[in-house]
């Protein structure tokens, strides 16, 4: 009954205010969730500018496995969203039973891989030998860790695509809670526990993310009964794994593009120094934050997306896009303007050292002036892959990645050192999300004269 009335509003109820209602729980997970690197982040920073900029280097990487979660979410939140927008909910719920396998098939083997070539991933990123023993403490352990995110963020992506955005984050919110509370106490030593160093930061996680595991298995296969409890048989994990993957694989390239081009920028920023890095490293999971807004925002919309794309209501999908692209750009000028006026008390609450204060200073009052068009791109490419064309985010990720994002920066770089290459981070965001918006608009103005010229099978019913 619940699953229905959430169905109901999704394709029927008003649009701002289903958004708003599916948005607002997303942000607040995801804050406290996010927290986890922000406070990771500010313990290692005490440990010392090495260790700083050891876990600055960590980023791209770590964010590679999380991408690879992210892009299998996706394909498991459209591929559902869509079948049940269609009435075919029990097919969902074996499709959701596949993906979960799926995940941890392909993060398990992400992780073997990582482990045996830690050294030769960062040596190219540019990181020098005395960098590499903290790297090593923190990486082994974060890709086991890696394992246990898996099922959460696949399992989350299941409840949004029934309309529930509520669970999810109040999981994500314990998840970072615990976090929060283990990483003072693994990586400075309490009692009978000794101190770990960089090394406790990514125990904290994996701890963390291994309740969550235990949790989100409850939810769906005791108390929804979402998913099949029981392991899938091969044909029909086959079955499911094609159905994800045909969205879930091109949307997890796209989501594993960013820290690739990250790790390239990241080895320019090298070239300024071991302070500039930790910099970079502190402004880049402070952007998880400023953009919190847009990251609930493609949480939450393609789910609403997806529905209603499977039930042929694409003007729904046109004013809810609207809607969402309007409210983003205007929330991040008001979040740059916060974060410009703050950003010398800021730089001070994360680096000791003036250089590297400095420099965090620096990206604060630049590089978020184009967090708001960066959000169009992010709604763009979240908005293609619910609506079933996963080529189309996967092309727009390498256009904004690396025909606009890596080069001009670089270029910045070039022309005009550091303050360059994030004045090259925000003229890139601006060129490319004039080409999203225009592409999706276009795109769908094609789709909805399409079903007017030749209405669909179900229209004709």
């Amino acid at each position: 009954m619940t699953n229905n009335t959430t169905h109901r509003d999704m394709l029927n109820g008003d649009i701002a205010q289903t958004l708003k209602s599916m948005t607002i729980p997303m942000i607040v997970g995801m804050l406290m969730l996010m927290t986890f690197s922000i406070v990771d982040t500010f313990f290692v920073s005490m440990l010392g500018t090495e260790q700083l900029a050891a876990i600055s280097f960590t980023f791209p990487v770590t964010f590679t496995v999380i991408s690879l979660n992210i892009g299998l979410g996706i394909g498991t939140s459209a591929i559902i969203g869509k079948y049940i927008g269609s009435g075919n909910a029990q097919h969902a719920k074996t499709l959701a039973t596949g993906a979960l396998m799926l995940s941890v098939l392909l993060v398990g083997i992400f992780a073997v891989i990582g482990i045996l070539s830690i050294e030769f991933i960062f040596t190219l990123m540019g990181a020098d030998e005395s960098l590499m023993p903290f790297i090593k403490a923190y990486m082994v352990p974060w890709y086991l860790a890696g394992i246990f995110l898996a099922m959460p963020m696949v399992g989350n992506s299941v409840l949004r695509a029934f309309g529930d955005t509520k669970t999810p984050s109040i999981i994500m919110a314990t998840g970072g809670a615990i976090n929060v509370i283990l990483d003072p106490i693994l990586i400075f030593g309490w009692g009978p526990i000794p101190a770990l160093g960089i090394q406790g930061a990514a125990i904290a996680t994996a701890i963390a993310w291994a309740v969550c595991v235990v949790w989100i298995l409850y939810l769906l296969a005791v108390k929804r009964q979402l998913i099949e409890s029981r392991i899938l048989r091969w044909a029909e994990f086959t079955i499911a794994a094609k159905g994800v993957l045909k969205i879930g694989l091109p949307a997890a390239g796209a989501n594993m593009l960013t820290p690739i081009a990250g790790g390239v920028l990241t080895a320019v920023v090298a070239t300024y120094g071991t302070e500039a890095v930790a910099a970079w490293g502190v402004g880049n999971r402070l952007e998880s934050i400023a953009s919190i807004l847009v990251l609930a925002l493609s949480m939450s919309l393609p789910p609403f997306i997806s529905q209603n794309y499977g039930a042929n209501k694409l003007s729904r999908i046109k004013t809810a896009f609207h809607i969402a692209a309007k409210f983003v750009v205007v929330w991040q000028l008001v979040v740059f303007a916060a974060l410009a006026i703050c950003s010398s008390y800021i730089a001070r609450i994360f680096a000791e050292e003036a250089s590297v204060a400095r420099d965090i200073s620096l990206f604060l009052c630049i590089v978020p002036l184009g967090y708001g068009l960066q959000g169009i791109i992010i709604l763009v490419n979240s908005s293609f892959n619910a609506m079933h064309k996963p080529m189309s985010a996967l092309v727009l990720s390498i256009l904004r990645l690396f025909a606009f994002y890596v080069p001009i920066a670089s270029l910045g770089s070039y022309l005009n050192g550091l303050e360059g290459l994030f004045w090259g981070c925000v003229i890139a965001n601006v060129l490319t999300s004039v080409l999203a918006y225009a592409w999706f608009n276009r795109n769908l103005k094609n789709e909805m004269a399409l079903q007017v010229a030749m209405p669909v099978f179900g229209s004709e019913k």
